[in-house]
């Protein structure tokens, strides 16, 4: 399989220092209409400077600059003359490589903080008030700026709390302007990209479009591709854009396993065909995923067996369809659509040299010798760039507003042997969860609400004015920005009442309704 480019577009790079909010830093640029990549900070230079950046962008990190090991950059860099902003670590590695101080002083600042603001007039800091809350994180502090450079702004314990050399076009900040909890913080960055680099704001969800149609019209030529769609948002949006750039030359696979949510296969065969004009084929395996189930309670074996049928199921299709086009003596099957996302390539290693979290996954577990070359379209955007280009490209909210889940599906929210009984279960619990959700406006506002059952968990209640013994239904409703933290979402009590009336009256077979009030860490998303 080869790899796709990313866009050709020139990035703003956001140099990461070992940040946790790294990939928050590229999005808060992309949402200020400027297209970002992320680079490690052992780029050197001319690396750097090969990638023609138009703005830089030093991130955060947990080191001190002082430290033997300490994160470090290429101080060539500060001479490519592109404009560049320190954030916290970053702007304390600046300070420190031209030739300012940085100290420990034993005043350290974390969270909420007061900020005073010498000039509302610096291209920085234009336009905000002189005092501001702001989101501080550091045990360090820059006790000196670099010769050539005004301090912009103080804190009760931080001299040098901001800074500028408009000359060299450098700026830094030492509180992390990405937080939401950084009461101006988006103006800032905003500040740097427009006022300080002199950057339009012409990164949008339409020149995205237009430019990947025409990057899939020249890699695929007349051949012919599939793609495995799973009724997720990422498979559902990069199949859409792919079949608006070919047309009929692409055909999508759905794998119905019988482990969907309530209603998943109606609205991708009906809602979504209906709005895309793909052409689709149907599998139904579910009677085959439930037979090699039967018995097996541990998720890892769930995942496994669930994924080594999803391949089975899929490459039967993959060996009709290219007998199909043999026998039509048409254009061969050569190419796979993939909705590989941006923080996917980021957190595989990227091919920069980024750490490397989790392994580069395929759609819905598709193995690596799959005899294809991948298009994926998707592959420099984040969630919700998706979720827009989705809306431009007319794919029902329904699909392009719903929440993760997970490629095994049901079948790793059923704690317990999964059966088709259980799964019925399960499924209208989790629908009318999904259902009161929607009615309270928390589409948006959750990022995801896993509804689990306890399946070898029985508990006593009373109904009907009898005995009863059913399962609980467990509530995980979390908010996220990237689901590599999150914390659980402060439902409001009525909406939680609901949610628990609905399902022990509804579902004969559940009589408790649980919440999940976990964060990650410690807690994972999923229970399995």
């Amino acid at each position: 399989m080869t790899e796709q480019t990313e866009t050709q577009q020139r990035p703003a790079l956001v140099v990461d220092f070992g940040a946790q909010y790294a990939q928050l830093i590229a999005r808060r640029v992309r949402e200020a209409g400027v297209y970002s990549e992320i680079v490690p900070h052992t780029a050197s230079a001319e690396e750097i400077a090969a990638k023609n950046p138009v703005a830089l962008i030093l991130s955060g990190g947990p080191s001190s600059v002082y430290e033997d090991g300490a994160p470090k950059l290429d101080p060539k860099v500060f001479d490519l003359g592109v404009p560049t902003l320190g954030i916290c670590y970053g702007f304390q590695y600046m300070a420190q490589t031209l030739g300012g101080e940085v100290a420990n002083t034993g005043l350290r600042e974390y969270g909420a903080t007061d900020a005073h603001i010498a000039d509302t007039s610096s291209t920085l800091l234009a336009g905000q008030p002189a005092e501001q809350n702001v989101w501080m994180s550091h045990g360090d502090q820059v006790s000196r700026a670099p010769e050539g450079f005004d301090v912009l702004a103080t804190t009760d314990a931080t001299k040098v709390a901001a800074f500028a050399n408009e000359e060299r076009k450098l700026y830094g900040v030492q509180w992390h302007p990405e937080v939401k909890h950084s009461d101006h913080g988006q103006a800032i960055i905003e500040n740097f990209l427009h006022r300080g680099a002199g950057l339009p704001a012409d990164w949008n969800s339409g020149n995205v479009i237009a430019e990947q149609i025409e990057r899939i019209r020249a890699q695929v030529g007349d051949a012919r591709v599939i793609s495995a769609l799973s009724g997720g948002v990422d498979s559902a949006v990069s199949t859409a854009l792919v079949h608006k750039a070919i047309g009929d030359q692409l055909t999508a696979v759905f794998v119905d396993h019988g482990l969907l949510r309530k209603g998943e296969r109606e609205q991708v065969e009906k809602d979504y065909v209906e709005s895309t004009g793909v052409r689709l084929i149907t599998v139904d395996a579910a009677d085959t995923f439930l037979a090699h189930l039967a018995g097996v309670t541990d998720p890892e074996t769930k995942r496994k067996i669930i994924g080594r049928e999803f391949i089975r199921a899929f490459e039967q299709v993959q060996r009709d369809l290219v007998e199909e086009a043999k026998a039509e003596g048409g254009a061969p099957v050569k190419f796979l659509v993939q909705g590989t996302l941006y923080p996917d390539v980021v957190e595989s290693g990227g091919g920069a040299g980024t750490a490397n979290i989790k392994s580069h996954h395929n759609v819905g577990g598709l193995p690596e010798d799959l005899d294809f070359e991948l298009v994926e379209p998707l592959r420099a955007l984040f969630k919700d760039e998706v979720r827009a280009i989705g809306r431009e490209l007319g794919i029902p909210e329904a699909i392009v507003g719903r929440q993760p889940f997970p490629g095994p599906g049901l079948g790793i929210r059923i704690i317990g042997e999964v059966t088709r009984e259980r799964l019925e279960v399960l499924r209208e619990a989790d629908a009318i969860a999904r259902e009161e959700l929607t009615k309270a406006g928390f589409d948006q506002t959750i990022w995801q609400c896993p509804v689990v059952l306890l399946a070898d968990v029985r508990s006593v209640g009373v109904q009907g004015d009898g005995r009863t013994y059913g399962h609980p239904i467990v509530l995980r409703p979390v908010s996220s920005e990237d689901a590599m933290t999150a914390d659980w979402t402060r439902l409001p009590y009525d909406v939680l009442a609901r949610i628990s009336n609905r399902i022990t009256n509804e579902v004969r077979e559940v009589n408790r309704v649980v919440l999940d009030v976990t964060s990650k860490p410690p807690a994972t998303i999923e229970w399995e």
